[in-house]
Formats: structure tokens, sequence, C-alpha cells
């Protein structure tokens, strides 16, 4: 029995001392890709020459993504090679795409080597259908921006569309829904003679190779592709680039052997932090290829928003471009990368290497937090999109008191004065932002942090706002999500719902309430802080009117004062409201705010 024993410790320490060393390797392998957080995309091929029209026809459906041209407008495999006549080769030059992702403070670039159109950009030796030999040009761009990347010291990587090809008679296409499937044979004829030698090609004829990034959006239980082929994959990937990365949508689990960092669904942001490696591939408009019909540009601002929120959620953006045929940018996708180049070379310590803090997401209504680790020192970073009228920036749930803040200002570091309250602290911040677009505040802590990750935030606007995002025990609520006219709310009948203010200052403060009641008769609520309480009675609310005259009408949610209360200690204390009777109450916010 002792013997047996040692045996199963024995194996249970090998077992732990492997797993381990797995997950080092791991963390290792992806840390150069968690460091960086910002590169670029880049959607180039046919399409591009396209330009979002065939034969004087826009793109075809709402998602008229340029790239889906051929598919959305149903154009022939002939007739949309023709488009590569178009490429004006002598103007066409990838080291300006390097250049500018380097300029915008970009560390990695991902080429459409191939796209869902089948046609390989780089001079492959698989079949005909690559842009070099329908242009009928001897250039290979993808060898040309592998040693543009190298030059400048960027990372590559490689989109290649492995689920759908439009040129292969046995790959998917999404009509054949209708046309019927092909067998699981025919698509593996399609797999081994053209899937595997071109990624056999990009994997070892361009030098090292930073990811591979796969496009297939569902899991491939629900598609034609079988576990093997996809296993088949990361094996060769594994075999000719072991340190390069491969992402989610190649359709296997995000895990530690086969899926290297998650991608999220196009511009799909994080709602949540996540533990893993992880991005978000955007574009710069609303198309990925080029659209010469393009009117969807995204601000300067959006796109520090997209990046700064995804890092303070341990994330990452990959931004897209889309160069025209002669390899030229718009103005709108130039000026935007220059901006953020700008920002990132004076801001760029609270991006590159920096994470968020797991407190609630949203948490503030300025902007964000980030922060990083410096040895026993720890810095966070507030990133303020909405400078406060008050000049006091107001970030709540950090317990520790910082050593020190700051501000810079043109080329120079400006002390700050703060007051810490507990798990509250007040910046007074100078009369102008210092940044039009983020101004970020430098908050330096001499020990590890001390979260409350339960306390509701304090408004910019020095209350709290009590709602269902910030509600303790949410799990245990039924909450109805913003249904575009409605706001997100709590339905309630008699349950207790409690939130947590850390209360800055004694005092009177007063109660208000946001609620709806859909009952013919009053609603009777209570609200309990520590020994004192507010009992109201709230009337029966009707319908608004959203537009007029188009019979488009939603619940009337009506603010109403409860009146006040005393707060007689500073300190978190908890708040907690109710219904009486059975009738169910629709709970928008309660807010608390000190008097003047």
């Amino acid at each position: 029995m002792m013997k047996s024993l040692k045996r199963i410790l024995f194996a249970f320490c090998l077992f732990f001392i492997f797993t381990t060393a797995l997950f080092a390797q791991q963390n290792s392998k992806t840390q150069w890709f968690s460091h960086d957080r910002f590169g670029m995309f880049i959607h180039w091929g046919l399409y591009s020459a396209a330009e979002g029209l065939w034969k004087g026809e826009k793109l075809r459906y709402a998602n008229n993504y340029a790239e889906w041209l051929r598919y959305r407008n149903r154009v022939s495999k002939e007739e949309y090679g023709e488009l590569a006549k178009r490429f004006v080769w002598d103007q066409i030059n990838p080291e300006e795409w390097v250049l500018l992702a380097k300029k915008a403070g970009m560390k990695y670039i991902i080429m459409t080597a191939k796209h869902h159109d089948g046609v390989a950009i780089w001079d492959t030796k698989i079949g005909d259908y690559s842009l070099s030999r329908l242009s009928g040009t001897n250039r290979d761009i993808i060898k040309e921006l592998a040693i543009a990347c190298k030059k400048h010291d960027m990372k590559l990587g490689f989109y290649y569309s492995h689920w759908i090809d439009w040129e292969h008679p046995y790959a998917w296409n999404h009509n054949q829904e209708l046309t019927g499937h092909v067998t699981d044979q025919q698509y593996n004829q399609y797999w081994q003679e053209k899937v595997i030698p071109q990624l056999r090609e990009l994997l070892t004829n361009y030098g090292d190779i930073a990811l591979m990034w796969f496009d297939m959006w569902i899991p491939y239980e629900k598609s034609i592709i079988k576990k093997q082929q996809l296993q088949q994959v990361v094996q060769l990937i594994h075999n000719l680039q072991p340190k390069c990365l491969i992402n989610s949508r190649l359709g296997l689990p995000t895990d530690e052997k086969n899926i290297d960092f998650e991608t999220f669904g196009d511009n799909q942001f994080g709602t949540t932090y996540v533990d893993h490696p992880w991005e978000t591939p955007g574009t710069i408009a609303h198309s990925w290829g080029y659209n010469g019909q393009e009117n969807e540009w995204k601000s300067t601002s959006q796109i520090f928003n997209s990046l700064i929120s995804n890092v303070s959620l341990n994330g990452g953006y990959t931004l897209n471009i889309g160069p025209r045929a002669d390899g030229t940018l718009p103005y709108e996708s130039i000026s935007r990368l220059e901006d953020i180049g700008k920002w990132l070379q004076r801001q760029g310590e609270s991006i590159y290497g920096a994470t968020g803090l797991d407190l609630r997401v949203n948490q503030h209504d300025w902007g964000y937090l980030t922060t990083k680790t410096h040895g026993k020192q720890t810095q966070v970073y507030a990133q303020v999109f909405n400078w406060p009228l008050d000049r006091i920036l107001r970030i709540s749930g950090i317990k520790s008191k910082p050593s020190q803040v700051s501000v810079r200002i043109g080329a120079s570091e400006t002390s700050l004065k703060f007051k810490q309250k507990s798990g509250l602290l007040h910046i007074q911040l100078p009369a102008k932002q210092p940044d039009p677009f983020v101004s970020t505040i430098s908050l330096t802590y001499n020990e590890p942090l001390q979260l409350d990750k339960e306390i509701v935030a304090e408004s910019t606007f020095g209350g709290f706002a009590l709602n269902s995002t910030n509600a303790l025990h949410q799990d245990k609520l039924q909450i109805t999500k913003y249904d575009g006219k409605r706001p997100q709310h709590i339905q309630t009948n008699n349950e207790t719902i409690e939130w947590m203010i850390d209360f800055p200052e004694v005092g009177v403060y007063k109660v208000d309430i946001s609620a709806h009641n859909p009952n013919k008769i009053f609603s009777t609520i209570l609200i309990q802080i520590g020994t004192q309480s507010i009992t109201e009675k709230l009337d029966s609310n009707g319908k608004l009117v959203v537009e007029p005259n188009e019979n488009n009408y939603t619940d009337e949610f009506v603010n109403t004062s409860l009146g006040s209360i005393k707060i007689d200690h500073t300190g978190p204390q908890k708040i907690s409201f109710k219904k009486e009777g059975s009738e169910h109450l629709w709970l928008n916010s309660i807010w608390i705010e000190k008097k003047n």
C-alpha cells in the first residue's frame, strides 16, 4: 500500500512539474503579445481593386464588407481575376505600410495572405490563382513585407482563410447550404492539396512568423472541418515555427496545447477582465478591404477608447487598414494612425506591458485604469477621456494610498494634490486637460494594491448611482438588459437588493429613485442605510412617447425624490432596497448625493 501511495505521489509530482513547465512555456511564448497590445491588420487583395463596386453596383446586403464582393455580388472566378490588371505596381511599396505601423506605435502586422476569395497574395507554387500570376508580375508582396518588417523590427503574422475558399471547387462556400454540401472526402482533398501546402510555404519561406491568424467564427463541430485537420495545422506550425502563436479562430477551444490567444468577434470589445491573452480585431472604418464608397470612419477618440478599454481588461487591439490597389491609404487612416502614434510616444508606458485592475467593468464615468508593476512599485494610470468640470478626478476601489500623483504637461511631469479617504481618492486636476484625446494621470504606489471590488464608484458629479451593474449578488437578481428604449433595470417584487457605498464625508445626503411601477396601485418601497430608513410610495407609471406620430412608445421611468438621510460616519456602509408586496417594480437606479 505504501509503495502504491509513493508511486501515486511521484506521478502527481511529475504531472505538476510538467503542467507548470507547460504553462511557463505558454506564458513565455505569449509574453510579447500580452506586452505589445497594439498591432496593424492589413486587408489587401483583388477586392482592393474593385473598391466596393462591381459594374456600377455597390456591395449587396447589409454586411457590405468590400472583401466579400465576389460572393455577395455573384462574380465569376474569371471576371474577378481580371481585377488584377488594375494594380499599379510601380507605386506599391509594402515598406510604407510598415513605417506607418511603426509611426502609429504598433508592434506587429497581420497581413491577409489568403482571404475567402482564395487568391494567394504571395507567389505561391500551389495552383495558379495568385495575385502575382493574375497580374503578370514577378513581385512577391509577402516577401517584400517580410523584409521590411525585419528591417524595422516589426513582428509579422499572416491571416489565412482555411475554412472558406471561393476558388477551390471542394472548399467551403456558404451557398452550399442550398446547393448541397461537398463531401468530407472532397473537402479533405482541398485541405491536403491547398491549405496544408500553402501554409507550409508561408511558414517556410518568409523568416520568423510571429502568429498565424485564422478566420472561422464558429466551433469546428458546426462546420465541415474535422478536428484531425485542425490538429494537422497545429502540428505543422509547431514543427516549422515553434514560437508562432495561433489564434482561437482556428476553430479549436482556447487552451495551452493548441491555441495561444483568443480572438473576439469583429469589432467586439471586452466586457470583463480575462486572464488569458486576447485581442479584438477592429476596423478603422466599416469595411476591412478598401471601399471607395466608405463614409463610416471611426474617430481617433473611438480608437483610443477601444485600445485603452481593452488593455484595462487585459486585452489587445489589432486595428485594420485597407490599402488601395496602388498601395496608398486614405487620409483618414493616415491621420488617425499618426495621432495615435504621437500619443503613444508620450504615454506608451501606460499601454505597453500594462494591464488592468480587477474592478468592475466601466467602473468610472471619466475613463479607464491601466496598471503595471516595476519590482515592488506599482504604477496606476488614470486614462481620462472626460475631464471633470470641477477639476476633481474621483477614483474608487483602491484602498492603498499613492505615494505620488502626477501628470505630464508638455515635457515636464507635474505633481498633483490628492486626498485619500478609505477606498475613494480625489485628485486635484489642472484647469486644462493636457491632451485633446486622452490625458493620463500617473499614480505611484510603493506597496501591493489593496482593492475594494464591492463599493459603488463615485460619479464625476460627486454622487453615487446604485443600479444593476454595481449591485451585490447580481447573479440572484432578475436583470433586464437595455433594449434601445427602456434602461437596463432590475425587476423586483419583495426581494432585498444591496449595494456598498464608501461614504467620504458625514452629513445629510439626498436620495432619489428612477423606477417604473407597472401596477395600478401604489408600490411601497423601503431603503435602509444602517439604522436609518426611508419609506415611500411610488405612483403607477404609464407610457412615454419615443417619437411622435409613429405609435412608438415605451415604459416611463420617473425620477422621484425620496427625501434625505443622515450619514454619521465615513467608510463603507451597506444600502438595501426592498419593495413590499408581490407586485413587480422595475428599478432603474437610486441616486445618493451629499447636500451642500
